[in-house]
């Protein structure tokens, strides 16, 4: 079978390997759709991901679709359509039963975090573990249906702004997870969603998708102290100050942006003299099953996908996906 594999900075290869046998407890899945997420382009393009250094040929893919292939146990039929929860979770921490995904020791597929990496699913087939299986509904496509991890990230960030969450919202940053939290929320049915970017194009797609408000950043007046929720979807520190900016007194700023592992400069004044929350979120919990309902009942979201290229042009795909003017969420297929 194919497989993509990163050997570091700028160097991704198709290569040749056996396919895997399952052993207890897991499933052969066919893989069909691969979606590329941020953490990816910067493994291929840096050949790191924040701390996390690509030290071995690595596969990257966490959110994707596939069939069962294989399944000793009988448990899932062969051509099962299913999305795959890329979450092992570590060790349980006292505090945070109900948090698995922030317990130390676990792993995530297409992670370089440990050694050996955990190999993701940018390959014909991948093995997973039984648990990590979620079937799906009837008539849900596998193209659509690998959005549900992504989507999933989306959700969580919701759960994050909790009761805040009111109707009246501002997404700031409109890629492929920024797009997500807008279909998330217009599906919620929050009456107001605004949406900020500095391109015109993903400001098309953020309408496409139902925003009711659009803001091209460094042109249009961005209305301060105006949204009791904003969620921070770019990672950029001026992003940032303008969430801070714009969130209400007394607001949630919800961080969804996975912000550089390094000092950056925000201006957080406006944070103590509005008595702002900031708050993190990272990754999900249960918020895929959720994902994979929502999928099945708006099909209207899979419109955040603008590009599908097969495997044997992956290089071309990345490229695709680190132009944010160009491309909404580039799927790969296999």
């Amino acid at each position: 079978m194919k497989a993509l594999f990163i050997h570091g900075a700028g160097d991704m290869r198709l290569e040749d390997v056996a396919v895997p046998e399952p052993g207890e407890g897991e499933v052969l899945l066919r893989v069909r759709y691969v979606g590329i997420c941020g953490s990816d382009l910067h493994y291929y393009f840096d050949g790191r991901n924040g701390e996390n250094l690509v030290r071995e040929p690595f596969t990257p893919g966490h959110e994707f679709s596939a069939t069962v292939e294989a399944d000793p146990s009988g448990e899932w039929a062969a051509g099962t359509s299913v999305t795959v929860h890329p979450a092992r979770y570590g060790t349980p921490v006292e505090g945070i039963a109900d948090r698995p995904h922030l317990w130390p020791g676990g792993d995530y597929l297409g992670s370089a975090a440990n050694l050996p990496h955990r190999q993701g699913a940018a390959a014909d087939c991948v093995l997973v573990e039984k648990q990590m299986l979620r079937g799906l509904p009837d008539g849900l496509p596998l193209k659509d249906a690998a959005l549900a991890e992504p989507l999933g990230v989306a959700l969580h960030a919701l759960t994050i702004a909790g009761d805040e969450l009111g109707d009246r919202v501002l997404v700031l940053g409109a890629g492929p997870v920024g797009l997500l939290v807008v279909a998330a929320l217009v599906a919620r049915g929050v009456d107001h969603v605004a949406v900020g970017d500095i391109q015109e194009s993903a400001l098309e797609r953020a309408r496409a998708l139902g925003a009711h408000e659009t803001l091209l950043i460094g042109t249009d007046d961005v209305p301060a102290t105006a949204y009791p929720v904003v969620f921070e979807c770019s990672a950029a520190p001026v992003s940032l100050t303008q969430a801070i900016t714009s969130v209400n007194r007394a607001g949630v700023v919800v961080q969804v942006g996975m912000l550089a592992d390094t000092a950056i400069g925000v201006n957080l004044a406006p944070l103590v003299s509005k008595e702002v929350q900031l708050r993190g979120t990272f990754r999900f919990s249960t918020e895929i099953d959720a994902a994979v309902d929502m999928l099945a009942a708006n099909s209207s979201i899979a419109g955040v996908v603008t590009h599908i290229l097969p495997a044997t042009k992956a290089v071309e795909a990345f490229a695709t996906a680190k132009d944010s003017a160009a491309s909404g969420k580039v799927l790969i297929e296999f």
